[in-house]
């Protein structure tokens, strides 16, 4: 590594000489095939939460009751989650999207657990070009992470971090929180990987 060597686009590292053919470092490149690998399979993350959210439904996502017994008050984020629309659609429009770069084919069918593990088995396949090649590559290191963040805090009925905001030189405020790996500016489009962004001042409170 360099000092004039490009940098991950996720944590903003330099890149070594073995990764200038990746806009990703290998520990970024890594953990997105981990966090991909979590919520797959009957083990993962969205069977796991289709299982809290109505115990004994198997895995094939959630079901609706046809009890005649009074409703259970449904909890509206795993719900939200798990529902068409929900985790399967986002992998599955990113699936749609590597396609249109003719590096992926489109699956659909099944149940909403197997049309997930199939997204998942896709994404992990074509990881490797589009950590190299994908214009978005960085988004979708992020939108997976955060799925990933999600789901483990709807299982552990953790609370989801707190957001901050803290101050771009530009005077544009920023929301983050002690996980956030890279922020953009809206403003000014500066980027801002996890010490940097954790380094900004606090933005000043409005006046009550």
């Amino acid at each position: 590594m360099t000092d004039t060597a490009p940098a991950c686009v996720i944590c903003m590292t330099g890149l070594y000489d073995d990764e200038l053919d990746r806009q990703a470092c290998r520990p970024c490149i890594r953990r997105t095939d981990e966090n991909l690998l979590a919520l797959a399979g009957v083990r993962g993350l969205y069977a796991q939460l289709g299982r809290q959210l109505a115990p004994g439904s198997g895995s094939g996502g959630p079901v609706v009751s046809g009890s005649r017994s009074a409703p259970i008050p449904v909890r509206l984020e795993p719900l939200s989650l798990l529902a068409k629309g929900g985790v399967v659609t986002i992998l599955q429009t990113w699936v749609d999207d590597w396609a249109d770069h003719g590096r992926a084919q489109r699956t659909r069918g099944g149940t909403l657990q197997q049309q997930l593990d199939a997204a998942v088995s896709t994404l992990r396949f074509n990881l490797d070009w589009a950590s190299a090649a994908h214009p978005a590559f960085v988004e979708f290191a992020a939108e997976i992470w955060q799925i990933r963040r999600q789901c483990e805090g709807q299982i552990s009925g953790e609370r989801q971090p707190r957001r901050i905001g803290v101050a771009c030189p530009c005077g544009q405020t920023l929301r983050i929180t002690l996980d956030t790996d890279v922020v953009d500016c809206p403003a000014c489009c500066t980027r801002y990987g996890h010490t940097e962004a954790l380094s900004l001042p606090l933005a000043e409170r409005a006046a009550a």
